[in-house]
């Protein structure tokens, strides 16, 4: 693998960010986006160059005052298991240490790799009950999916829902 560059995530970039997590989207790993919903959060997204080829992406969503989402790790299938993957950790992990962030959650099925980054598999709810209030309002799929809300259970099933305590 050549030189890694991880950058924000830039308009222009969407469509190649679609096609990295398409593959994931047909084997019901991740959540498929529509390219407008790509578009929306692109501020969010950071992506992975190597050798000037954009084959990774990941985003960073904030949540409430201390605790973000990593979302949407993708990177090309023949990038699979060259590190590609914690380089776009480590950089939405930088963001949100520099947002101020104390905690970060995924609900993933790579529990092996969220556990390698410090993770750690949740049952409980992770915010106090009036968080959790104001939450409820919020229209984003990806809170619904973290409060664990029922119309989206057939979205999440077999997922494991992972925090981590930021340092």
């Amino acid at each position: 693998m050549g030189e890694v560059i991880v950058r924000q995530a830039l308009p222009a970039d969407v469509r190649r960010i679609h096609d990295i997590i398409e593959p994931y989207v047909i084997r019901r790993i991740l959540l498929g986006k529509e390219l407008v919903t790509l578009y929306e959060a692109i501020q969010e997204f950071v992506v992975a160059e190597v050798d000037g080829k954009v084959m990774g992406c990941g985003a960073l969503h904030v949540m409430w005052e201390d605790l973000g989402e990593i979302r949407t790790i993708a990177v090309e299938p023949s990038s699979m298991g060259n590190g590609l993957g914690k380089h776009i950790y480590r950089e939405l992990e930088r963001r949100a240490l520099a947002l101020g962030l104390q905690r970060l959650f995924c609900l993933t099925f790579e529990t092996d790799f969220f556990g390698g980054q410090g993770f750690e598999a949740v049952a409980d709810e992770v915010v106090d009950p009036e968080v959790y209030r104001e939450l409820l309002h919020s229209s984003d799929g990806g809170i619904a999916e973290f409060l664990d809300l029922a119309h989206v259970k057939p979205n999440t099933l077999g997922n494991t829902r992972m925090l981590k305590q930021l340092g």
